[in-house]
């Protein structure tokens, strides 16, 4: 019973902080990366380069930093011309899709993630971004329905007082 009480507090809670699971970036990380991009880049193959682009690419979708994931979504979508390898394409879309989850371009992101799952459509991790994605369209759904009916009722109350002060 305990268990139970624990993960309704728990879900709860996440409903309203908008907790998920997709992992967090820091600043270290993606200074390791940009410096393994820096590297490959002074005579390694095409193969490393584009490895350490995609290491880079993950690390900025997955930052907390707004600067960072739309730097991410830019390489993502630059990188998607010219591959055929439809793996790297799910990888990329999925990308996307997180970093769009990020800054909060819900639509765009479902976008992402239902073009991963027509690749490959039991995906787990697509699957678990999509229901993330769906889950936080409909709590700001329900907190913008929930400011919309408190501001309408604050409005009448207020003319319901004005109109009682009138009143002689």
């Amino acid at each position: 019973m305990e268990t139970t009480i624990g993960q309704f507090f728990e879900s709860v809670n996440n409903f309203f902080t908008g907790a998920d699971q997709i992992p967090w970036c820091d600043r270290d990380i993606i200074a390791g990366c940009e410096r393994e991009v820096a590297e490959a880049n002074t005579g390694c193959s095409a193969q490393t380069k584009s490895e350490c682009l995609m290491q880079l690419s993950w690390a900025l979708v997955h930052s907390r930093q707004q600067d960072d994931v739309q730097r991410g979504i830019a390489m993502l979508e630059a990188s998607l011309d010219g591959i055929s390898n439809h793996l790297q394409i799910r990888e990329r879309l999925y990308l996307l899709a997180v970093g769009y989850y990020r800054i909060a371009d819900y639509p765009r992101s479902r976008q992402m993630v239902e073009r991963c799952l027509e690749i490959t459509p039991d995906w787990r991790q697509a699957l678990a971004l999509k229901k993330n994605i769906e889950d936080r369209i409909i709590r700001d759904g329900v907190i913008g329905v929930g400011i919309a009916v408190f501001t309408t009722i604050g409005l009448v109350a207020g003319g319901v007082a004005a109109a009682l002060v009138r009143r002689p």
